[in-house]
């Protein structure tokens, strides 16, 4: 009944307020958007057609009204921005961490093995003891944890011989306890497959498994019913929603997530624009077959791209690096795909008009990618719209390639706030030049879309906009920003979450900006981002989201004390 419950609440946040298919007019706004140049317009009002599209922006007490509408929303003189786009997401990833342990919270291995105690105690009946979430740089580790810290007492008399798997912060590592690999096979004789690695410990494995290695456990772990995917993506959206987030690309689209989206999407419940790319050739294919789908559900729904994994992330030290790691010198990373498979993946979606979407974060690992395009383009002209997701570390040398062929940079700004002592520790400072180099990008004519890499981070927009105008964490440290001169001015780092993202995923004719012809998708704030402080910016608070031209998420107003019956002093 739960399961029921959640889906049903998903289904009626878009029945409150307007009619369907109505004229109307939200007034009284401090409207900010953006035009197709990146300049900024201002409006007081917007206009909304019967189609859930912006017919007009009011500017002025002069501009002239319909004499008759169906709706009239007073924004009592909030900010109005367009729908945040979030370029780079994994949608039911982030429905089942908030259904599953998350341990990102966590400042310590005692902490997090606290949790997993009182996750294994508060639910028994689970056959598996799931979670995400873990990082042993931020807790001071300086080693990965291992399967033994996962046999305490305490834990052991919660869990009563069940296996345990936690996933990294990064998704690219897995921690399981010695159920989990004795139900998997893994011993000291087990080989990992490409582009994966078992971390050994007194010649044993130590529960840690990297990048395509995780898929030794993986595969045994329970799949999800239909159900499940259902909750988990209600789940998802109403967290979109009640963050500013409007649409978000969701790289690595299964199947079974298409599914679930097309469910929702059939029954009337899907709230937030999705932009799959499909989790490879084969799902691409099975997902859309020849070619990319049409828009779905009033342009909810679209599979127009493949993700391509080509190397790991810094944190497991499986980011590909043209030299060895700094605090690990007999170690460069995982390179997943050779340059002829990278190039014939790249090929094979290209063929039937699928975008590209690679993942590289390492140096080695970018360069191979630029170098793939600067091949591919003269078979494949036009406009490809090549991306690279993360692009975190770049060589110099390389940077001034991206424009090239208009590679696309898709990006996370919080990733620098959350990585730069390690990136400082992995690299050494002298290979920091083209880390995380936002403005170095854009200077040499480069294109960025900004996103959040969600649940790896917060989706929280408000975070990434104010790290991208600051580089500082939200303590403001380190005073100045680190490597300050890749900061983004406000109106880039609003394009980067608006008609940046949307222009990535090809969508910047239908959402990104609220000048007409686009859908109506807005959020009404209490900051004006392009006058506020980082910190101001971060506090931000969503009082109501729109999407197609009616509300989908409204503020719970906390309740007021009633203090008549209490004295003055």
């Amino acid at each position: 009944m739960k399961m029921k419950h959640a889906i049903a609440a998903a289904a009626l946040t878009l029945t409150a307020a307007s009619p369907l298919l109505a004229d109307g007019l939200v007034e009284n706004v401090n409207g900010i958007t953006l035009d197709e140049e990146g300049n900024v317009i201002r409006f007081t009002g917007l206009l909304i057609d019967r189609e859930g599209k912006v017919s007009k922006l009011i500017k002025s007490r002069k501009d002239k009204l319909p004499k008759r509408l169906d709706f009239r929303t007073d924004g009592k003189g909030l900010t109005m921005l367009p729908g945040l786009i979030d370029a780079h997401g994994h949608v039911m990833g982030m429905g089942f961490q908030e259904l599953t342990l998350d341990l990102s919270a966590t400042n310590s291995l005692e902490e997090a093995q606290e949790a997993i105690r009182a996750y294994a105690a508060k639910y028994p009946e689970r056959k598996w003891i799931i979670g995400r979430g873990w990082n042993q740089e931020k807790w001071g580790l300086k080693r990965f944890p291992n399967a033994g810290e996962l046999e305490t007492d305490a834990i052991n008399a919660a869990a009563k011989g069940r296996p345990i798997w936690l996933g990294r912060v990064d998704g690219h590592a897995g921690w399981a306890n010695w159920r989990a690999m004795d139900i998997a096979g893994v011993t000291s004789k087990t080989t990992p497959p490409a582009g994966g690695k078992i971390i050994i410990l007194a010649g044993e494995p130590s529960g840690i498994f990297v990048d395509a290695a995780e898929e030794l456990i993986q595969k045994h772990v329970p799949t999800p019913r239909a159900r499940d995917r259902d909750v988990a993506l209600a789940k998802a959206q109403e967290k979109l929603l009640s963050q500013g987030i409007t649409s978000i690309a969701d790289m690595g689209t299964s199947i079974d997530d298409w599914q679930a989206y097309r469910r929702a999407g059939d029954n009337g419940w899907l709230n937030v624009r999705i932009f799959g790319y499909a989790a490879g050739t084969k799902q691409m294919e099975q997902i859309a077959g020849s070619a990319p789908t049409p828009w779905l559900y009033q342009d909810k729904l679209r599979l127009g791209g493949v993700k391509i994994y080509l190397d790991g992330a810094l944190g497991s030290r499986g980011a590909w690096l043209k030299k060895p790691y700094a605090d690990a010198p007999t170690q460069k990373g995982l390179r997943f795909l050779s340059y002829a498979e990278l190039r014939n993946t790249m090929v094979r979606a290209s063929m039937d008009g699928f975008q590209t979407a690679v993942h590289a974060i390492g140096d080695a690992a970018n360069a191979d990618i630029i170098n793939a395009v600067e091949d591919l383009s003269g078979t494949f002209p036009g406009d490809r719209r090549w991306r690279i997701e993360h692009a975190q570390i770049v060589d110099p040398v390389d940077l001034p390639k991206l424009a090239k062929h208009g590679i696309i940079s898709s990006m996370q700004p919080v990733h620098q706030t959350s990585d730069r002592k390690m990136a400082e520790a992995r690299l050494g400072p002298e290979r920091l030049e083209g880390a995380y180099a936002w403005n170095t990008i854009l200077k040499a004519g480069g294109k960025l879309a900004f996103g959040s890499d969600v649940p790896v981070e917060s989706a929280d927009p408000f975070a990434g906009l104010a790290t991208a105008i600051s580089r500082e964490d939200a303590d403001g440290q380190p005073f100045g920003g680190w490597r300050p001169q890749d900061r983004v001015t406000r109106p880039q780092a609003l394009a980067g979450f608006t008609t940046g993202a949307a222009h990535a995923a090809f969508a910047e004719t239908k959402v990104g900006s609220l000048t007409p012809g686009h859908r109506a998708d807005f959020i009404l704030i209490d900051t004006d981002p392009l006058l506020a402080s980082p910190s101001a910016i971060r506090k931000t608070k969503v009082e109501e989201t729109w999407v197609g031209g009616r509300p989908a998420y409204k503020r719970k107003q906390k309740p007021t004390t009633n203090n008549s019956n209490q004295e003055t002093r």
